[in-house]
């Protein structure tokens, strides 16, 4: 068993239903990366000149590349960017052996970087994503350029009670129903809720852009994956968060040895904002950026700040 393979996987079968057309901002394109196992569709745009380092982006759980559209546009002049769909979300089928761990996604990412012949990449990630790309440097140093980690769903004691009910989506049988006690609801009363979960404040979205991640809740809610997806990948935090040894997350950051920048928002409600020193300490050559009135999701709240840490993060290293 390699360092990125965990045992307990279940299979599961990947299903290719007709949906609504993923949305794709202007000057992104999408494109599908058949790998063995897994099928990941790929956002991407075009970098201003040639020969730019490629930098790879992360999503959290429930979200999709679409997450990372404020962010790219704003570091084409500093890299070749490219965001993934983790298998299950997104434009992104199912893995075909239905691993939705940590460790499985991790799996997901480093075979795309392989089969691309990418890395070094500057690898971004949030959330579960940012959980993800902490093992993904950890095991595979030779991938990882630099990491910037923005609001890494890493092990907490106390976790913070907004979180308690993704928490719970990990228990078999609770995604299942919570789905029906809420068939009722409308794509409007999700998104809102979910944006009052993860912004620090939901009125910063603008109109246009609230009626994009509604067209996005219609068009996820009519896959019949979607909540085998979030549960599965609930249960592999939980299961994350638990484990010990050489896999603990903690344990892992400890051994990522390439420059991290750290970003935390003060009003997030997931990931807690005392965690920050704790993240500092860890990773051994880290910086801290502290957005007292962000939230869960500073990239897509606060695009320009996080573009400018990572702006100066590459200034540190020479500007590569």
């Amino acid at each position: 068993m390699s360092s990125t393979e965990l045992p307990g996987h279940r299979a599961a079968t990947a299903v290719a239903p007709t949906v609504s057309a993923v949305r794709v901002a202007e000057g992104e394109g999408l494109r599908s990366v058949a790998l063995p196992g897994l099928t990941l569709t790929v956002r991407s745009r075009p970098p201003q000149r040639t020969g730019l380092p490629p930098a790879l982006y992360v999503h959290g759980l429930g979200g999709s590349s679409q997450n990372w559209s404020a962010l790219m546009p704003l570091l084409q002049d500093l890299v070749d960017g490219e965001a993934v769909d983790l298998p299950g979300f997104g434009d992104s089928p199912p893995p075909d052996d239905g691993n939705y761990s940590v460790t499985g996604h991790a799996r997901a990412v480093i075979r795309f970087l392989d089969a691309g012949e990418r890395g070094p990449v500057h690898l971004f990630g949030n959330s579960l994503g940012g959980a993800v790309a902490t093992r993904v440097a950890a095991v595979r140093p030779d991938l990882v350029h630099t990491l910037t980690l923005i609001s890494p769903a890493l092990p907490e004691i106390r976790v913070q009670w907004p979180a308690v009910p993704t928490g719970l989506l990990a228990v078999p049988g609770v995604a299942t129903l919570f789905a029906r006690m809420t068939r009722d609801w409308t794509a409007e009363e999700r998104t809102r809720g979910v944006m009052a979960l993860c912004y620090g404040d939901p009125a910063r979205v603008s109109e246009s852009g609230f009626r994009e991640a509604v067209a996005e809740m219609e068009r996820r809610l009519e896959l019949p994956y979607f909540w085998d997806a979030m549960a599965r990948s609930a249960r592999g935090i939980v299961d994350a968060y638990t484990l010990g040894g050489q896999h603990g997350l903690w344990r892992q950051a400890e051994r990522v040895l390439a420059p991290t920048q750290l970003v935390y928002g003060g009003r997030d409600q997931l990931v807690s904002y005392r965690m920050a020193r704790r993240a500092s300490a860890a990773f051994r050559d880290s910086r801290l950026l502290t957005l007292p009135d962000a939230g869960h999701v500073a990239m897509m709240e606060y695009p320009e700040a996080v573009a400018q840490a990572f702006r100066e993060l590459l200034d540190e290293r020479g500007g590569s």
